[in-house]
């Protein structure tokens, strides 16, 4: 019976994605929906836009082991993103009115830093979406117990395909229906915990010693290592097309705003949910012992939840990932369509043939996840490496373009290339704090030397704030 249920929700998801090919009649309307959704479907879209495999797998069993100072990253890091998104980034990028976030490098600093920047953004994306297919294939490992490449490649199958018919609106259509499943789902499971344990607190009081520390030791290096931990998701995202094609899709600039506040609010009061069940879980059934801790929630689920409740969580499990994949599969999709495959090789196409271009990289975008996510099947890690990647690289540069009127391409591309260059380089040595903290402060002298030795005048004028609201 859930399996079966679990295939009607998927095929009701395929079938919204056949009809949203309808609205689609340009590039535009497939990466930004055409810059058409209302506040619902706006918001529901950016609450979407990390509460996927990571939040539901990968936070609850690193709570597990490391309490709230091994989840800074996610919930909390997300919801800060969004935040500083909605305060500082928003509004200077949607005035621009352009289709990507390379795009936006292109009016900061011209043609060729769009393209590297372009470069350096992809990559991120193929450990991002493996991770969310490695998580639809453990949901359908545990009902249907199939192997996990088998449920990769399905997995990536479904979601290509409505993602290749509806693109954005596809995307942000399915979104609303399956925030509305995460909260329900997640809401029914949490309170079926909390009445067989007694209530809240007893299971809040079973907790391990320290699990609900939220600031670290009063040491440097503890605080330097917590600050980097928010960074991770907090910063490091914001310089991603996941998010920028999510809040450009709003049909004005208020409502975009809005969007991200109402999305960063419920981002963390529903992303400390899986969190509580996770406790709850081991609280309750501590003879559930899983070598791969990712697998505990759904192992709960199925030995003890009744059949309603196995359908609302896994609807929920379901609809937060197949969000995040398909939104994640897009993001690089358009980077390599607009901004690496258009200035090569596009000069004179037409958009229809653009928009042809754009669903055929969609595909190819998933192959290369699939490879990833058989080869590394870690959720928490595949997500960290992804968003570390972007932040060392391209936050400082699009920070400094948008705000710094002096800031030139040659700092732009020193920046770019010390902040990642010094990050791998520090990987391979023994450091008291994250490599990735370190990497940022030297992509930032990038900057600032590059600036200073090669200065150059950029025609786009720098936003300035006329208030924070």
């Amino acid at each position: 019976m859930l399996l079966t249920a679990v295939i009607i929700y998927i095929l009701i998801t395929v079938s919204i994605g056949a009809w949203s090919s309808k609205l689609v009649k340009s590039s535009k309307d497939f990466v930004l929906a055409g810059r058409q959704l209302p506040l619902f479907l706006s918001a529901s879209a950016l609450f979407a836009t990390w509460f996927g495999s990571e939040t539901i797998f990968g936070a609850s069993s690193e709570y597990l082991d490391h309490g709230l100072q091994g989840v800074m990253e996610d919930p909390f890091g997300g919801a800060l993103c969004l935040i500083l998104f909605g305060m500082f980034y928003l509004r200077p990028m949607y005035r621009m009115n352009v289709l990507t976030l390379g795009d936006v490098f292109k009016k900061l600093f011209g043609e060729r830093i769009a393209f590297l920047s372009s470069l350096f953004m992809v990559p991120a994306y193929f450990g991002y979406v493996a991770a969310q297919l490695v998580a639809l294939s453990l949901i359908l490992g545990a009902i249907v117990s199939i192997p996990l490449t088998t449920g990769i490649i399905i997995s990536a199958a479904i979601v290509v395909f409505y993602t290749f018919l509806g693109g954005m609106w596809a995307i942000s259509i399915t979104d609303f229906i399956q925030t509305t499943m995460i909260v329900v789902g997640l809401l029914w499971v949490a309170t079926m915990v909390a009445t067989e344990a007694g209530g809240v607190m007893p299971i809040l009081e079973s907790a391990p010693e320290g699990s609900f520390q939220f600031f670290p030791a009063p040491r440097w290096d503890a605080w330097v290592n917590y600050l980097g931990a928010w960074m991770i998701l907090g910063l490091g995202s914001i310089p991603s097309q996941d998010i920028y094609q999510r809040v450009m899709s709003a049909k004005s600039e208020k409502v975009a705003v809005r969007s991200t506040y109402m999305a960063g609010g419920f981002y963390l009061s529903f992303g400390l949910l899986p969190l509580f069940i996770a406790l709850g879980a081991k609280v309750l059934y501590p003879e559930i012992y899983l070598e791969n801790k990712q697998m505990l929630l759904p192992e709960m689920v199925l030995q003890h939840g009744g059949l309603t409740v196995q359908v609302l969580f896994f609807g929920a499990l379901l609809s937060a990932i197949m969000s995040t994949t398909s939104s994640g599969l897009l993001a690089p999709a358009a980077i390599i369509s607009e901004n690496l495959i258009r200035p090569t090789f596009g000069k004179g196409w037409k958009d229809e043939h653009f928009l042809w271009v754009l669903r055929i990289t969609v595909i190819a975008v998933a192959i290369i996840a699939i490879f990833m996510a058989s080869w590394k099947a870690n959720i928490y890690e595949l997500v960290a490496d992804a968003s570390i990647l972007l932040l060392v690289s391209l936050f400082i540069p699009l920070t400094a373009g948008l705000y710094w009127k002096k800031a030139s391409r040659f700092g732009a591309v020193l920046a770019i290339f010390m902040g990642t260059g010094s990050y791998l380089i520090l990987l391979t040595v023994t450091l008291p704090i994250y490599p990735h903290v370190i990497a940022l402060f030297i992509s930032a002298a990038g900057m600032l030397i590059g600036t200073f030795l090669r200065p150059t005048k950029i025609k786009t004028k720098k936003y300035v704030p006329e208030s924070i609201s």
